[in-house]
């Protein structure tokens, strides 16, 4: 996400602001003072404290180098592998499409029991304390993890919650056989916190572009950010919303109506 701006009474109160609008832990933000307030006479304040924060970018991995293959030497000389021709390339068997898989009929009970083992025994690898629940209304299922200490369960901007979903999904949906119930993870209510800053942040956009007229594209943002954005602003008088690019670029682009 972008950088946002933010002001208090000191610099603590204009931090807090700063990450209810992202939606994340001091620990996966970072910060940059802009103005302090001053001091003034009788040990009062003048003026207030202006910061800007965002995301920490997270680092992608360097490359691992190859090791260079060994050489085989036969009798004081090497040999080199050489290359295949094209006979023995078309030689190799084509693999079969794989069948569709069969449509199973799976208690969507048993996909939540599923769910909340393997997330169980995840609380206990993370070597953290949490609690497990499983809301189901019909055919979705969200299972919560509430408990303290969790930052490290939900990442920078949610990518290892995110991740942990995918895990969870194939660790009950996929094993099972289940294609019909709609699973969703959350982990020390970041989902809500999330959808409140993203919100506020949209309106705001919103505003922006309404009053100067010209059009305004945000920073990538993965599907669920996107769809809470279009619907902050779906019925908003004055703009519409887009989205362009491919993922994990794809972006949404706010504009006037």
């Amino acid at each position: 996400m972008e950088w946002v701006e933010t002001t208090g009474e000191t610099l603590e109160e204009a931090k807090e602001a700063a990450l209810d609008q992202l939606g994340v832990a001091e620990d996966d933000a970072e910060f940059e003072v802009i103005e302090e307030p001053k001091q003034g006479l009788f040990g009062r304040t003048r003026g207030e404290a202006r910061v800007r924060a965002r995301v920490k970018p997270s680092t992608p991995r360097g490359k691992t180098e190859r090791r260079p293959r060994r050489e085989k030497e036969k009798g004081g000389e090497r040999r080199e592998q050489r290359p295949r021709n094209d006979r023995q390339r078309s030689e190799r068997p084509e693999r079969e499409p794989r069948p569709p898989r069969e449509k199973v009929d799976v208690d969507p009970a048993v996909v939540g029991q599923a769910a909340s083992e393997f997330l169980s025994g995840l609380v206990d690898a993370f070597g953290t304390k949490g609690t497990v629940t499983v809301n189901r209304e019909d055919g979705e299922i969200e299972v919560r993890v509430d408990g303290t200490e969790l930052g490290l369960m939900v990442g920078p901007g949610g990518a290892t919650l995110l991740a942990i979903q995918d895990l969870t999904r194939v660790a009950s949906q996929r094993r099972l056989g289940d294609q019909d119930t709609r699973l969703r993870i959350d982990i020390a209510g970041y989902r809500e916190r999330r959808r409140e800053a993203l919100s506020r942040f949209a309106t705001k956009v919103a505003d922006e572009v309404k009053e100067t007229g010209s059009a305004r594209m945000l920073e990538p943002m993965t599907s669920a950010d996107r769809k809470i954005v279009h619907d902050t602003l779906v019925e908003y008088e004055g703009v519409t919303t887009r989205s362009e690019g491919e993922d994990p670029r794809r972006r949404v682009v706010v504009e006037p109506a």
